[in-house]
């Protein structure tokens, strides 16, 4: 990328994050920190070749969010905003990651015979692990481009066939949120749980798939407040700038 595209990059993002309300980013952001830390935490299920962790309590509103945003700005804003959040999240880790090499002992680590274990233990979950931080962020960022230009493309789709409706933003939120979140969950588990954790394909394909369905069901509870809000930055014309500049006519 040459000098003039990367300061062209800057000035878009720029203007990005100066149009998108502040409340959105900082949920976008709070919610992708949260993700990452529950992930470190397995959920236990009766059958050995089903596996889940925490997460996915979070993850839906990461991805709730992107999809009002590809709505109101473009695949390409909402992947945009998903670079800040990792960003974000690398920087909160690395420092997250100075207070677990910091002497001192945590205050849920006094358990008679136990405290050197469990404070271990707590530095180790709250400091990160090189595999699992750098496995998180390449499926959240590859996840996001797969589920934002899914949901732009079929927006488009429907667009041209049907009228502009909660039924078509359900369409193409649900189809996006699935198999995003598909991807999401199998990228990681790829990278990171079964070459360090020991889980086998059918485990990883399993998580995957279980992961995305108790998504996509939290995406379906929640998507009516994610068009209202849609529809309420339409009406207010919010990040009207950005999308003049930026958005092409007639494509959200």
């Amino acid at each position: 990328m040459n000098t003039s595209k990367l300061r062209d990059l800057v000035r878009e993002s720029t203007e990005l994050f100066r149009s998108l309300p502040s409340l959105t980013v900082s949920i976008f952001i709070a919610a992708t920190i949260t993700m990452n830390l529950l992930a470190n935490k397995s959920i236990n299920l009766p059958f050995s070749w089903l596996a889940l962790d925490c997460g996915f309590i979070v993850s839906w509103i990461v991805f709730l969010i992107l999809d009002i945003v590809t709505r109101r700005y473009g695949p390409r804003a909402a992947t945009m905003l998903t670079v800040g959040g990792i960003s974000v999240n690398l920087f909160f880790c690395l420092i997250l990651y100075a207070g677990s090499r910091i002497p001192g002992v945590w205050g849920e680590s006094f358990v008679d015979g136990s405290e050197a274990v469990i404070n271990v233990a707590l530095d180790h979950t709250f400091g990160g692990t090189w595999y699992v931080l750098l496995g998180s962020s390449v499926a959240f960022l590859v996840s996001s481009v797969v589920n934002n230009f899914t949901n732009w493309y079929i927006g488009l789709s429907l667009r041209k066939k049907y009228e502009v409706s909660f039924g078509t933003y359900a369409v193409r939120t649900y189809v996006s949120t699935a198999i995003g979140q598909f991807v999401d969950n199998l990228v990681f588990a790829l990278l990171v749980s079964h070459h360090f954790f020991g889980w086998t394909m059918v485990q990883c394909i399993t998580c995957a798939i279980t992961g995305a369905v108790a998504e996509l069901l939290c995406e379906v509870i929640f998507s009516p407040i994610g068009y209202r809000v849609s529809n309420s930055w339409e009406r207010q014309r919010v990040g009207e700038s950005y999308i003049t500049r930026y958005v092409m006519e007639g494509q959200r």
